[in-house]
């Protein structure tokens, strides 16, 4: 498998030019965020990244987690990675101080996250689910059990877990049955939770679950979930580990990837009824649940940026080496490296251009993420907050769209080789697939766009983003120099056919709930690709900025307008196909019978 570089260049250009740090550096609390300080920040994680998780990630694929004796128990060397992350004070990056994290932007704790997620995304799902039960728990727990759990899972000291899926239910939560019991000042719980990421296993001292449950005289449907933290050890007042809970894992899944991250079948009350604590009221729990999966959802769209990253970085150095082929139109009979034959420029183009479109995309919304939790004007937070929400299913759906499709097309940059484990391109696919049903499938996704982000406020939020995407093309349209005025007619072509589809959405929503639904997915693409159109044009204007001024590394710049150019003439280009698919695509299948497929 090839080494890990962190894209540090990258990286930096979109957190400063497109992410606006200097914005999210001016709010309150961040006035110390520096351009010296983020790029410190990166380079240590990139370090842990490259240094530590990334030499562990294809032998924690072969070695897998394993289940004995009700012990889960890692693949050698996580447990080590696991304490020098906690130790590092990773686990607590954009957390509140007075709970031990370090305060930094949701946009710098994402940039380091896709380090490590690129490094060794088996290893970093278990943050990723502490870091959600986090802010759970800020944003619904009560005071007490803030005190509680709060500073052990900032720390990482405790991990966390998320328990929605059972056997009969799959995504359909209103079909949960597991139940809770009011016992006094606790809750006694019973039932089985499967798909449950690291809910077993050896590396942190405790293990904290988030549990959907329903009250016995709970109303039916999702309305009459409750949710409850649920310790694997019971902890006593002084804070201490107590007894062990009544829950246990009787069994890990056997996957298709991510064979390092133990996805625990779990059983709770199998005696007594295992002790839960209600978060917030009775009722509420998919309420509360959902700010737990939107912050998961983000993390899981983060995981296809970053499977992306490391399959283009192994397919480019292995087109580097392997020498085959003579090169077109040349006169040698000698062989070349395969880099410099189009069709393998045209694959590791499309690898980075969607890479880098992704990787804009999901920095933006973190930036924004940031201004909808601490702007002081009230209007700026709801402005932000509802760029984040309407572009939530995009980062995960899209992002692990993408992510799949480069590892898929990364196999195939390696030929044969691709197909054989060592090269470790395998690997990615197979890790990458997971992003696209994690957190509601990309279905699920892309029903919740056309749902209730668009048809439900008669298409404000993307209205207003189609207003930012139209100033783009306007200050595109007026740069002479270095192809941009051509990204701004692929990017005006591309928002007229977003706007159509969208005016079809808001009208049709009421009258043809199927048609919605079936042009769901492609609507959610079709937003996707002028979203990343829109970032990669702001992109190459400000990259032909610096080469005009004659700043910076001029070959850098000129690569992200050669990028954005490929985005345009190959990606976004799909866009007046995709509004046609959305508006006039769904007769053939809302006529189809299920008997007749």
């Amino acid at each position: 498998m090839t080494a890990y570089d962190p894209p540090l260049d990258e990286m930096r250009f979109v957190i400063n030019e497109l992410a606006g740090l200097e914005d999210v550096a001016a709010l309150p609390g961040l006035e110390d965020v520096t351009p010296e300080l983020v790029d410190s920040i990166l380079e240590e994680a990139g370090k842990l990244g490259a240094e530590i998780l990334a030499p562990i990630n294809q032998s924690g694929d072969e070695q897998g987690s394993v289940l004995e004796n009700g012990v889960v128990r890692t693949p050698d060397g996580f447990r080590d990675a696991y304490r020098q992350f906690i130790d590092g004070g990773w686990n607590g990056m954009p957390f509140d101080p007075e709970y031990g994290g370090q305060g930094l932007p949701w946009l710098v704790a994402t940039a380091a996250t896709e380090i490590w997620h690129s490094a060794n995304m088996a290893f970093m799902l278990c943050p990723l689910l502490t870091q959600a039960g986090i802010e759970l728990l800020i944003n619904h727990g009560s005071d007490e059990l803030r005190a509680i759990y709060l500073e052990k899972l900032v720390s990482g000291v405790w991990s966390g877990t998320m328990n929605l899926t059972e056997p009969q239910a799959g995504s359909d939560l209103a079909r949960v049955r597991c139940r809770a019991d009011k016992d006094g000042d606790v809750y006694r719980l019973s039932g089985t939770k499967i798909f449950i990421t690291y809910g077993e296993h050896d590396m942190a001292e405790n293990i904290i679950h988030m549990v959907l449950a329903r009250t016995p005289d709970a109303p039916t449907g999702v309305k009459g979930l409750s949710l409850f933290v649920v310790p694997k050890f019971v902890v006593k007042e002084d804070g201490s580990l107590g007894e062990r809970n009544d829950l246990r894992c009787v069994s890990i899944e056997h996957k298709l990837g991510i064979r390092a991250s133990p996805t625990a079948v779990m059983s709770y009350g199998d005696n007594d009824g295992a002790v839960g604590y209600l978060v917030g009221e009775e009722n509420h729990g998919i309420e509360y649940m959902f700010t737990m999966m939107n912050n998961a959802r983000l993390a899981v769209g983060l995981e296809g940026v970053a499977i992306g990253e490391r399959a283009f970085q192994g397919a480019r150095a292995y087109a580097r080496e392997r020498i085959q082929s003579r090169k077109s139109g040349s006169g040698s009979p000698d062989a070349v490296a395969i880099i410099e034959h189009p069709d393998v420029k045209r694959m590791l183009l499309s690898m980075r251009s969607q890479t880098e479109a992704t990787r804009a995309v999901a920095y933006i919304v973190a930036g924004q993420l940031d201004t909808a939790k601490r702007h002081p004007d009230p209007d700026m937070r709801r402005q932000a907050q509802a760029l984040v929400d309407l572009l939530v299913p995009v980062v995960k759906a899209w992002s692990a769209d993408v992510g799949i499709a480069v590892a898929d097309m990364g196999i195939q940059v390696h030929g044969g080789m691709g197909f054989i484990e060592e090269t470790g391109a395998a690997q990615h696919l197979r890790d990458a697939r997971i992003a696209a049903i994690y957190e509601g499938t990309n279905g699920i996704q892309a029903n919740d766009l056309v749902g209730r982000k668009v048809a439900r406020d008669e298409g404000a939020a993307a209205a207003a983003f189609i207003a930012m995407v139209r100033d783009i093309t306007a200050e595109a349209a007026t740069v002479s120099s270095g192809g941009v005025k051509e990204l701004a007619e692929a990017l005006n072509e591309g928002v007229d056919a977003l706007e159509e589809a969208t005016h079809w959405v808001v009208s049709t929503s009421s009258k043809n709930a199927d048609a919605i639904a079936a042009g769901a997915i492609p609507y959610l693409r079709l937003l996707s690709l002028v979203a990343g159109g829109w970032a990669m044009t702001r992109a190459a204007i400000i990259a032909n900025s610096k080469i005009a001024a004659e700043t910076g590394d001029k070959a850098f710049y000129r690569n992200k307008i050669v990028t954005a150019r490929f985005f345009s003439d190959h990606l976004l280009v799909e866009a007046p196909t995709l509004s046609r698919i959305v508006t006039r695509g769904s007769n053939s299948i809302c006529e189809i019978e299920p008997d007749h497929l």
